[in-house]
């Protein structure tokens, strides 16, 4: 009788890190997730502006080639 009361009481402890360790895995992956926001806030003005810079560049390079009006 005492061997499994003693079972019973290991496997609540072994339930309780496995669920332990999926808090842990929830909160890296938000916290991932936020890094990955705050970056594309931070660097989406940057990006933006290179490609209008060579949006600009095709227009004025196809415009001197060609007679046909190319806009991106």
């Amino acid at each position: 009788m005492m061997e499994y009361i003693r079972s019973l009481v290991a496997g609540r402890r072994e339930r309780t890190e496995d669920g332990a360790s999926a808090v842990e895995y929830g909160l890296l992956v938000g916290g991932i997730a936020a890094v990955v926001v705050v970056l594309v806030f931070a660097l989406g003005g940057q990006v933006s502006g290179l490609f209008d810079k060579a949006c600009t560049d095709i227009d004025t390079n196809s415009s001197a080639t060609s007679s046909s009006t190319a806009t991106c």
